[in-house]
């Protein structure tokens, strides 16, 4: 399967996903760790993908959504924005909302 084509599937397969460098429980980057926290501050499950551990998303992602930084939350299939967009919502409680309605909450 192409590179792109699993991107897709893991964008559409799940109501939201992050893409970070490293796992919510395990970090690699400030900016990874600060949008996971606000996703698990929210109360709902979410994917994750650990962009450093699959060279090919690493490399291609910033194609997908021509988004060229890392984390990257996508919510129902659309791309969200990255860490300062995620704590922005988060702030405003926007955030709250729109993982609970895609969580089904």
């Amino acid at each position: 399967m192409d590179v792109l084509e699993r991107i897709k599937e893991q964008v559409e397969g799940n109501p939201i996903v992050l893409y970070m460098k490293g796992t919510p429980q395990f970090p690699q980057c400030g900016f990874s760790s600060r949008a996971a926290a606000a996703l698990q501050d929210c109360g709902v499950e979410f994917a994750y993908v650990n962009v450093l551990s699959d060279p090919e998303i690493f490399e291609n992602l910033p194609r997908y959504a021509d988004w060229p930084t890392f984390p990257q939350l996508y919510i129902k299939g659309e791309l969200v924005g990255g860490c300062d967009i995620t704590l922005e919502l988060h702030q405003t409680g926007e955030l709250q909302k729109l993982t609970a309605e895609a969580a089904g909450k």
